[in-house]
């Protein structure tokens, strides 16, 4: 961007939603623009903790997977991912909307921004770029939603079929989940666009939050997508966008250790599940006789004191928070409930994967990896030890599983995202038309 420009981050808040865009954020700082933040809950001290201006939420509730089920108890009585996902995108993103645009036009009013970079999940980025005209950025922190003719329906972790009949079958899906499972949400996405009197979205709700904004920046590559007939003129891939790292790397404390075992595996269910009997706790049970294993466990602070003292084995370790970037490159696999982030910067140390993970959209990721066979889809939250050891055994002991992740390591590797991301949005202010910019550029 040739002129400084305000900009004004916007993020849902949570983990996936907020670390994957302050690499970006801070980038653009350091190139002289006024990068502010908009966020609540937690998130106001890292916002600060970068060195940018945050803005909390005022009028808009914090709801979010920490809070989800304490303040809506019902939610636990909901069965199978898609109507998990129905509830769960009414509560914490659209319902939010309005809220989101009130504190959005106080924001303006006392500090005129003139871009907005949102994760793709801020509906309210949606909204304000028609109320207050404003060019609007958003961010795919989780694979592209946009529906297409080649693919299942988003939401369902399915995997395309690329047979005549089994076109028809997803053709019939689309229909039914788009116009018969999601109508509701998408009309209550259009009454809340109602009340400003902005037009109906004729898409979709997975559809309307990409082709809305003027730019669509893909968090990852084309070959981690299913191949697409089409897709929209306002997406670009820009590889792994990542959290700020800030140059506070921790190393890893117990390389010799590492390297004493045949095998190294790294598990972890993110920062928000707290639950460590889905994933963390089978995998220890899996290798805690296991003299050739080393198991090494991240909890993001839940219950690590009560995991140290029940795993007391001398090839276990177990930590509230391990620098990945640091541990990965020591790991044989990665075993994790799906998150988007985690699971491309493994990639990107071309670790093969085992995921458990089906609700909060994991399921799509989980379906990707299968597919594109750089690990497996386990298909539960809740995985035996012996489907974990199992499948780590195929992704370590079949080497079209490392093969597979190094080839994707190599395209993540290839990718400057902040700088891919910059270029584009300097075109989308000096209006120009988006280009398609190399991966070199």
């Amino acid at each position: 961007m040739t002129t400084p420009q305000r900009i004004l981050f916007a993020t849902m808040p949570m983990d996936g939603h907020f670390s994957p865009l302050t690499g970006l954020a801070v980038y653009l700082s350091q190139l002289g623009h006024d990068v502010r933040w908009y966020v609540g809950g937690r998130y106001g001290e890292k916002v600060t903790g970068l060195g940018l201006h945050h803005y909390p939420f005022v009028k808009a509730q914090t709801v979010n997977q920490e809070n989800l089920d304490s303040l809506f108890p019902e939610r636990a009585s909901i069965k199978g991912a898609l109507a998990r996902i129905r509830f769960d995108i009414e509560q914490v993103f659209l319902l939010r909307a309005p809220e989101f645009v009130e504190d959005l036009t106080a924001i303006h009013a006392q500090w005129p921004f003139d871009l907005i970079i949102h994760d793709v999940a801020f509906i309210g980025g949606s909204f304000i770029k028609q109320l207050i005209n404003v060019k609007t950025v958003s961010i795919g922190v989780l694979p592209l939603t946009e529906s297409d003719d080649n693919l299942p329906p988003s939401g369902m972790g399915m995997k395309p079929m690329n047979s005549v009949p089994g076109r028809w079958v997803q053709r019939l899906m689309r229909y039914v989940v788009q116009r018969v499972i999601f109508r509701e949400t998408n009309e209550l996405h259009n009454r809340l666009r109602a009340g400003y009197g902005l037009p109906p979205e004729p898409d979709s709700l997975f559809d309307s939050v990409v082709h809305t904004a003027d730019i669509h920046l893909q968090s990852g590559v084309p070959s981690f997508e299913y191949p697409r007939k089409r897709i929209s003129p306002n997406v670009r891939f820009v590889g792994p966008l990542l959290p700020c790292n800030r140059g506070h790397k921790r190393p890893f404390e117990q390389v010799a250790k590492a390297l004493q075992y045949k095998k190294v595996v790294l598990v972890t269910q993110g920062t928000v599940e707290r639950d460590v009997e889905k994933i963390i706790v089978p995998t220890l049970e899996a290798y805690k006789q296991d003299p050739e294993t080393l198991v090494i466990a991240t909890t993001g602070g839940s219950r690590t004191s009560e995991l140290c003292d029940r795993y007391p084995e001398e090839n276990i370790i177990i930590e509230d928070f391990i620098d990945f970037s640091a541990v990965m490159a020591y790991a044989s696999v990665y075993v994790t409930n799906g998150g988007y982030g985690g699971v491309m910067l493994a990639l990107k140390h071309n670790l093969p994967i085992v995921v458990a993970g089906i609700h909060e959209g994991k399921n799509e990721i989980a379906a990707r990896i299968d597919y594109c066979k750089v690990g497996i889809d386990l298909k539960t939250e809740m995985p035996k030890p012996a489907q974990i050891r199992k499948a780590v055994d195929k992704v370590t002991g079949d080497n079209t599983y490392r093969r597979n992740a190094r080839k994707m390591g190599r395209q993540l590797s290839a990718y400057n995202p902040n700088e891919l991301a910059r270029q584009y949005i300097d075109a989308l202010v000096a209006e120009q038309v988006l280009p398609e910019l190399s991966v070199a550029d």
